[in-house]
C-alpha cells in the first residue's frame, strides 16, 4: 500500500480492463439514467449517439471500479474530496473494453488534516480503440505514515 509519503507528481498508474455489455448499459440506465439512447437500441439509433450508449455516470462507475483495482494501491482506499472536471468526449458502447491511465498532477499536505495529503489526479478512460471515453480530475485524501501513530 502506498501512503502519501510515497506519492509524487508525475506518478502514473493503470487499471482494467473491464468490458461492458448492452445488458449492463440498459440495466444501469433503467435504474439511474432512463433516457432512450441508454435504454433501447432502436430508439438510440435516431439520436445524436446513433446507437446504444452508456450513461456517462455508468462510465464513471466503471472507471471507479478500475481505480479501486488499479496498481495505485493507495493506503486507506480512494477517498474523494471532490471532482474538478469530468468529460465524456466519446460514448461507451456495448462490447467496449475499457481501461484507465492515471497520473498524479499535484501532491500536498492537507491544511485541515496534517496526517493526510491531497493528491490531485487525472484519470483517462480509454476503449479498446484507444479512444478517450472519459477524463476525470479528482482530489483524493491519502493518509501519511504519520497517520498510523494517531489514535482513531
Amino acid at each position: 500500500m502506498r501512503f502519501f509519503d510515497d506519492v509524487s507528481v508525475g506518478d502514473r498508474f493503470t487499471g482494467g480492463p473491464v468490458t461492458v455489455s448492452a445488458e449492463e448499459i440498459i440495466g444501469f440506465a433503467g435504474q439511474f439514467d432512463p433516457q432512450p439512447f441508454h435504454l433501447d437500441h432502436e430508439a438510440a439509433a435516431s439520436t445524436l449517439f446513433g446507437g446504444l450508449a452508456a450513461s456517462g455516470w455508468h462510465t464513471a462507475g466503471l472507471t471507479m471500479r478500475m481505480i479501486v483495482g488499479s496498481d495505485a494501491k493507495l493506503a486507506g482506499g480512494y477517498i474523494g474530496l471532490g471532482v474538478d472536471a469530468v468529460t465524456w468526449p466519446k460514448p461507451t458502447r456495448p462490447g467496449d473494453t475499457l481501461r484507465i491511465e492515471g497520473e498524479v498532477l499535484e501532491a500536498r499536505l492537507s491544511a485541515k488534516r496534517p496526517t493526510n495529503g491531497v493528491a490531485r489526479v487525472r484519470i483517462v478512460t480509454l476503449n479498446q480503440k484507444d479512444e478517450v471515453v472519459q477524463t476525470l480530475i479528482a482530489n483524493l485524501l491519502v493518509p501519511t505514515r504519520a497517520s498510523l501513530a494517531v489514535p482513531a
